[in-house]
Parts: C-alpha cells; structure tokens; sequence
C-alpha cells in the first residue's frame, strides 16, 4: 500500500511540473517567496544577464518594447518581469516604464522560490 502512495505522489509531482508554463527566457531569478501565477498566461517582459530584452521570448530592441507590448497586452492582463540576477536594474526599469507606457498596470516579478 505504501509503494502504491509513493508511485501515485511521485506522478503527481511530475504531471505538475510538466505543467508549469513561463513564456520566458531562461534567466537566473533572484530568491525569494510569490505566489503561484493564475492559468491564466499574463505577457512576460525579461532581461538576460547580459541586458537583452525579451518580450514572450521574441527579442526587441529597448525602443521597441511600447509598440511590441501594446500588440501583444491584452485587457486586464499582468506583466511578468523576469530579470536574470546579473541583469542591471536601470534596463530593468526602463523596460518596465516602456510597458507602463504601453498601457501595462500591474506588474509581478518572478522568483526562484526558496
């Protein structure tokens, strides 16, 4: 009965990885402790560590950023930024004034849960 329980715990724990979605590029996250997104999929604005600006994983250039988010923002919808932990943190706010611009309201910041 007990191997029965590990083998139905172990599954569950990889089906919920397997179901975890980040329309991000792949940065090193700052620690720290969020809660867990909605389903619903809100736009992600990332930065690598070597300031490369992403917007759901399609590069842009930073006076691209307005024009790409309000294409892709929809109505009542988050931001996600995602900056890597190198990434300097003046890009990162001129990313996310490029967004506010872009009609971006409210923003949550991914981290690497301890």
């Amino acid at each position: 009965m007990i191997d029965v329980m590990f083998f139905l715990l172990a599954t569950f724990m990889l089906a919920s990885l397997a179901m975890q979605r980040l329309d991000a590029v792949k940065v090193n996250l700052p620690s720290g402790a969020a809660q867990q997104l909605s389903e619903d999929q809100p736009l992600t604005l990332s930065v690598d560590r070597s300031n490369a600006i992403f917007v759901d994983k399609q590069s842009v250039r930073p006076d691209q950023i307005e024009q790409e988010i309000k294409r892709r923002l929809k109505p009542d919808h988050n931001v996600v930024v995602s900056a890597d932990d190198a990434a300097g943190h003046g890009i990162v706010v001129q990313a996310m004034l490029a967004a506010s611009r872009a009609g971006a309201e409210h923003f949550l910041i991914a981290v690497h849960r301890e």
